[in-house]
């Protein structure tokens, strides 16, 4: 960790800078995650997965997350039209992020009766 950030540089000019100005956002993580966990989904079923999410900000994180090559967004040519996403090859390097992220979290969240 200490040779990613060198002392007096700023943090946007770093590769971690970088990786968080790509995933930064309140659902782009939840996003990605869902998109590793099941490969190919449609616009509705990422909706209903997520749950809490405007079909705005839902649209929104999608077209960034294309923009920056993390997703690939296939349209078919059909009535009604039929969207689909899934992880793009730049969107799979960031699948060992994640589950490094779920690692942590199982080892560091409170015992179940904890949390009750």
């Amino acid at each position: 960790m200490r040779d990613c950030i060198e002392k007096g540089s700023k943090l946007d000019q770093t590769g971690f800078g970088y990786t968080m100005s790509l995933i930064n956002g309140k659902y782009k993580l939840i996003i990605l995650y869902w998109l590793a966990e099941y490969g190919v989904i449609r616009y509705n079923e990422l909706k209903r997965y997520i749950g809490t999410i405007s079909h705005k900000t839902l649209s929104l994180s999608l077209k960034e997350l294309e923009a920056d090559d993390l997703i690939v967004r296939t349209e078919y040519p059909q009535i009604p039209p039929k969207v689909e996403y899934s992880l793009s090859e730049r969107g799979k390097s960031l699948i060992p992020i994640l589950d490094a992220m779920c690692v942590w979290g199982e080892e560091h969240r409170p015992a179940k009766e904890e949390r009750e």
